[in-house]
């Protein structure tokens, strides 16, 4: 039986014969997960030692007869674009999620050789745009399996420090994959990282964690600028997104070099990502929905608590996008337009008078900067739970311009 990953990965269209028929035998032949991530890793491998060691690990003699074709493949993502003819660092992509830190790290001029990924539907999502599907835990891999690089990128699990997490901090198991990031950083030793976490990662219950990941890095030889807190409104998306970043250096040099980058100081508003035709009637509330959430929020009001629904004004930012109700709660959004083209007659009878509708997965896409062309082969459920993981293009692109330009000059 093929595995739920394989499944996902195997409907999804592809034009290059030689991927159409490694699909092919995922539905034919159930090859494993192990043997599609190592496979199409290989297809990016650099060096013959890795390429060597990933065709030893596949264990499909079906897949290590297709590999002397591999010369014949030129890679080609699917809708994201990828990294640059002219790249000018490599680096891995940890938690890497849809793929929002490849995508900021490759506009800065990197080129990703490695991708870990836990989730099966983000995997997919991954494997859609880029071509590779990312291996599983990262407490798994083998650091043998993960290439050399120039830098570390990963926005680690947020959940452990954010409010909705109750900030367990790295007690909590998804916040104890800090220690994965330090044991690779201490076995390849790589020029920089720069990893990525909530805002509440710097709240007074939180600060002494930071503070200790902090040490923890430069125990192993990292020099360390102190964290910020950048907020990606001011980086070209129109949604309210502060959030901390941890920056580290092998060189002093360059660390004394690195500066945040600034941010723009005109905002740019929800209207410029909102669709330009109609949208379907599943995306606006039904009365009974919109009176239910209003009685909510009215409730926490009473209790001097700003929680519930909020409806934005769209020459303005939108709030933090988050997975879970509460993301869309207070991103809803009047439109009083609506595709009549579906038959669920139903739902257009409920649909409440306002026009109040939550905001489509590409419209999220748009909140996060991701191209207009990145494509979603989930469930809508399932794209605005990567979207809410995710991290804002641009800001990281920025970041990542900010990083090589250090570390050029060291």
């Amino acid at each position: 039986m093929t595995s739920q990953l394989q499944e996902l990965i195997a409907s999804q269209p592809n034009s290059d014969s030689l991927l159409a028929r490694v699909l092919q035998l995922l539905t034919e032949k159930s090859i494993s997960d192990d043997d599609l991530i190592y496979f199409t890793h290989l297809l990016l491998a650099e060096t013959p030692a890795i390429r060597g060691r990933y065709r030893l690990q596949i264990e499909s003699k079906e897949l290590r007869g297709l590999i002397p074709s591999l010369k014949q493949l030129p890679h080609r993502p699917r809708g994201a674009k990828n990294a640059p003819a002219d790249w000018q660092f490599k680096f891995i992509d940890l938690f890497a999620g849809s793929g929002g830190m490849r995508l900021g790290m490759q506009g800065a001029g990197g080129k990703c050789v490695f991708s870990s990924e836990i989730d099966n539907f983000a995997r997919a999502t991954y494997f859609r745009n880029f071509g590779e599907v990312p291996f599983g835990d990262i407490k798994a891999v083998d650091p043998d399996d993960i290439p050399q690089h120039d830098v570390l990128v990963g926005g680690f699990p947020c959940q452990p420090f954010s409010i909705a997490g109750l900030q367990r901090g790295l007690k909590d198991e998804r916040g104890g994959l800090f220690f994965e990031i330090e044991s690779i950083l201490e076995t390849h030793e790589p020029k920089a990282f720069l990893l990525e976490n909530v805002g509440g990662l710097r709240s007074r219950r939180s600060i002494a964690t930071l503070n200790m990941m902090v040490e923890k890095v430069r125990g192993i030889g990292y020099h360390c600028p102190q964290p910020r807190i950048l907020n990606a409104r001011y980086f070209g998306v129109p949604q309210n997104r502060p959030r901390v970043f941890i920056v580290g250096f092998r060189s002093k040099a360059a660390e004394t070099r690195f500066e945040y980058p600034r941010g723009r100081n005109a905002e740019v508003p929800v209207r410029s990502i909102l669709s330009g035709e109609p949208v379907d009637s599943r995306y606006y509330l039904s009365e009974q929905l919109l009176s239910t959430l209003r009685a909510h929020k009215l409730r926490h009001g009473k209790r001097g608590n700003g929680f519930g629904l909020q409806i934005l004004d769209i020459d303005s930012v939108a709030n933090t996008i988050v997975v879970g109700g509460m993301g869309h709660e207070r991103n809803l959004i009047r439109d009083p337009r609506l595709t009549q083209t579906r038959k669920d007659a139903k739902r257009l009878r409920e649909r409440n008078s306002e026009g109040i509708r939550r905001m489509t997965p590409h419209e999220w896409a748009g909140l996060q900067g991701y191209p207009s062309d990145f494509n979603f082969p989930v469930s809508d459920t399932q794209a605005y739970k990567q979207l809410g993981n995710s991290v804002a293009v641009p800001l990281i692109k920025c970041l990542g311009k900010q990083i090589i330009r250090a570390l050029s000059r060291s």
